[in-house]
């Protein structure tokens, strides 16, 4: 991105290390990557299927072995550096798709299908990183996997045990920073925008808190008051006029009466795109125009209809919405600061300070594993 600004005759954003301000500074800053981030829809990768995820710029083959394991490795073959992610998998290895060379779930190199001209099997091993699967998405941990085990993942107690809630899940690849998308989804200033499905309308803000690394806000709000949502939604048994919200670091949630849930999972692919995956989950529904519940095993069919007339065509609003916002901060990154919410400038404010101290502490070689020089004055590696 930064290359094509400057063919284009325009001074690209600053780095983490060039920012001015706040502003500039969030919108640079990466995610801590020693956190469990959603990569992938554990239905979207089959037995024996490779695919590629990344990570602030680092490139992983994630993969499912035949034994239904999923596991995950740096994506290069250390021959060719071609991408595993081409391969395919042999048993529980994955295989670089050019000479055969077969890498098993620890990185290690394992196998090599040509001769060797006398020489012994090379000691190569690639990083590999923990993988876990809950709630229907593959977590990675990228960061130090010596504290992957002690580092907790969201809890969702509504989605286990014998009669978990129905759920929807869905995901989107924008062109926008993760601190874009985690400002829209927590700061209901916004409702202009979806006045079509109505999500939210005339919210106050009543509360807000910062206690540590999480950010709680509160709203005094009309919730679910679209057209197609309010018909199913049980009013009688949900206070639908509050909402509160948490950006609980690098994950964002939002709590309606504890009856109505929903997750936002943040993959930072680099300082210009993310993926980010909604989990939305529902302890009832009401059979519209009856005072009646309806079962929970006709919810998973409902949402599945409402996931692609109201869920995905209200949160490409917000899509296009974060990525005119990116364009628009790529061009305009020197004007000064005209937010108003609170809530914001606190989300921000994490989002710094978090970063700020995995840089500290960072190793050089997971600095250059990020795209790092380590010089303040340069920008990261493309």
């Amino acid at each position: 991105m930064s290359q094509v600004l400057h063919s284009i005759g325009r001074t690209p954003p600053p780095t983490f290390e060039q920012a001015k301000n706040r502003r500039q500074k969030v919108r640079a800053a990466g995610l801590d990557p020693n956190y469990w981030y959603a990569v992938e829809h554990s239905d979207a990768l089959r037995r024996g299927e490779v695919k590629e995820t990344t990570f602030w710029r680092r490139s992983v083959a994630l993969y499912r072995g035949e034994d239904g394991v999923v596991r995950a490795v740096e994506n290069r073959c250390a021959h060719r550096q071609l991408k595993l992610s081409g391969g395919q998998v042999h048993g529980c290895n994955v295989v670089c798709p050019y000479h055969g060379w077969e890498y098993n779930a620890e990185g290690k190199l394992s196998s090599v299908p040509h001769e060797l001209f006398g020489k012994p099997l090379p000691n190569i091993k690639l990083r590999h990183y923990p993988v876990r699967e809950r709630y229907g998405l593959v977590w990675v941990f990228f960061g130090d996997p010596a504290r992957a085990d002690a580092v907790p993942m969201p809890e969702i107690p509504e989605l286990e045990g014998p009669r978990p809630w129905a759920k929807l899940l869905v995901d989107f690849t924008w062109k926008a920073h993760h601190s874009m998308i985690i400002d829209n989804v927590s700061d209901f200033t916004h409702a202009y925008l979806h006045r079509k499905f109505r999500p939210f309308t005339d919210s106050t803000l009543t509360d807000l808190r910062v206690e540590g690394d999480n950010v709680f806000v509160s709203y005094d709000t009309k919730v679910a008051d679209g057209p197609l949502m309010k018909i199913f939604v049980d009013r009688a048994r949900t206070n639908v006029n509050a909402m509160t919200l948490c950006y609980q670091y690098p994950y964002q949630w939002s709590d309606t009466d504890g009856k109505i849930k929903d997750w936002c999972f943040c993959l930072p692919i680099d300082e210009q795109t993310t993926r980010a995956f909604f989990l939305f989950y529902f302890d009832s529904f009401k059979i519209p125009f009856v005072p009646l519940r309806m079962p929970r095993q006709v919810m998973e069919p409902v949402l599945k209809i409402a996931k692609q007339v109201v869920f995905k065509p209200l949160l490409e609003e917000d899509g296009v919405a974060v990525e005119a916002e990116q364009l628009g901060y790529n061009e305009h990154w020197t004007a000064p600061i005209a937010e108003l919410n609170p809530a914001v400038h606190e989300f921000q404010a994490v989002t710094i300070r978090k970063w700020e101290a995995y840089l500290a502490q960072a190793s050089p070689a997971e600095l250059r594993g990020l795209g790092y020089t380590g010089d303040e004055a340069a920008e990261p590696k493309p």
